[in-house]
């Protein structure tokens, strides 16, 4: 075998040439064409990221927002019982006092009708008297025993004496 150094210029001349062409026709589009699909695959992974970083904030919002209406649940239920707690205590105090009028109104009644018995009495009493007055006027006695005796009698019919 022998070596040809005329094959070898045009093989490398014929290259030469193809390179040139592939590089001006094929490998800069070729390039381009990868290089466009770099540029996607690489915002296609920020975007993916953002996506990844948005996903991971919301869920942290949903997070504190279910904290917060939890705290506002309870926050209402303690109000709740507060509330009824005062309300409890508004309406014993109320009983207290409604019961207190009631009691108020009870003595005050009592004591008017233990005035009006009173009252009853000593007119009955002074109509007794003056029956005892008239009886003994008209009797004439001139004995103390049946004096006596006769104020007993009446005094029993009262209810003064035993």
């Amino acid at each position: 075998m022998s070596f040809v150094w005329e094959s070898l210029v045009i093989t490398i001349i014929a290259f030469g040439i193809l390179y040139f062409l592939l590089n001006k026709y094929a490998f800069g589009p070729l390039f381009s064409v990868m290089e466009q699909r770099r540029e996607l695959v690489m915002n296609q992974m920020s975007e993916a990221s953002q996506t990844r970083e948005q996903a991971v904030a919301y869920v942290e919002e949903q997070k504190q927002a279910l904290a917060n209406a939890r705290k506002e649940a309870y926050d209402i239920i303690e109000q709740s019982k507060q509330t009824s707690s005062k309300q409890a205590d508004q309406l014993m105090e109320q009983a207290k006092v409604e019961a207190t009028r009631i009691k108020e109104d009870a003595v005050r009644d009592i004591a008017s009708e233990k005035n009006k018995a009173v009252q009853e009495l000593r007119s009955e009493l002074g109509s007794v008297s003056v029956k005892i007055a008239s009886k003994l006027l008209e009797k004439e006695i001139s004995n103390d025993n049946a004096q006596e005796e006769l104020v007993d009698q009446y005094l029993k019919e009262v209810g003064g004496r035993p």
